[in-house]
């Protein structure tokens, strides 16, 4: 599964469009982690803990998002994009993206 952030895979021809997908992730913050971050708000540098839950956040968000996109028979996702939200002390993360048939295109002449 090919996912990008452009309109368009460059050596393939987009043949079918077959609808937007996305996915979610919603992740609580452990209060040690959320003490760790404190403390680094108020003296600088940066917080490995939220980062790593980020992180992990994203990587199931976009496999979620794809698994959605097969399901619809999809082997690519165009205009991928990724969105952030925090709200009591929990990371919310949303991909969406244009599911689409490609095929490759021929560059024999």
């Amino acid at each position: 599964m090919i996912i990008t952030t452009t309109n368009s895979i460059e050596g393939y021809e987009i043949e079918e469009y077959l609808g937007i997908v996305a996915g979610e992730v919603v992740a609580g913050i452990n209060m040690f982690r959320d003490i760790g971050a404190g403390l680094r708000n108020m003296f600088g540098g940066r917080s490995a803990g939220y980062e790593d839950e980020m992180q992990q956040a994203r990587s199931e968000c976009i496999a979620e998002m794809g698994q959605r996109a097969e399901a619809l028979g999809a082997n690519a996702i165009v205009g991928a994009s990724l969105g952030y939200e925090t709200f009591e002390g929990m990371i919310m993360t949303v991909a969406s993206g244009t599911a689409v048939r490609i095929r490759q295109v021929s560059t024999q002449r």
